[in-house]
């Protein structure tokens, strides 16, 4: 069992929590003038990092906000969470809180 420390309701199961993709992409900066390759690289190219990685999670079960969270692809130990707004990076070492 994994627990999520959701930065408003403090600690839940990971069962609460829907995954919501890498937080680490950028959306295009104009999106009305992306081309299609734009597209295709945002929407389909990705990484398939080792180790640590920061993820998009909603607390669907509980108060529906989206947080980052830190979590380790190889032992998917969970790291540090944060609000959307704050920053948060793979190689955040502040310890984990989660």
């Amino acid at each position: 069992m994994f627990i999520i420390k959701c930065p408003y309701c403090g600690e839940r199961d990971v069962t609460e929590f829907s995954y919501g993709g890498d937080a680490t992409r950028a959306y295009p900066q104009d999106p009305a003038q992306a081309t299609p390759e734009d597209w295709h690289a945002y929407v389909y190219e990705r990484d398939n990092p080792r180790g640590w990685h920061v993820e998009w999670w909603q607390h669907s079960q509980g108060c529906r906000q989206w947080l980052k969270l830190r979590r380790n692809t190889l032992t998917h130990e969970l790291g540090r969470t944060a609000l959307p707004h704050e920053p948060l990076s793979p190689d955040d070492d502040e310890g984990s809180d989660a």
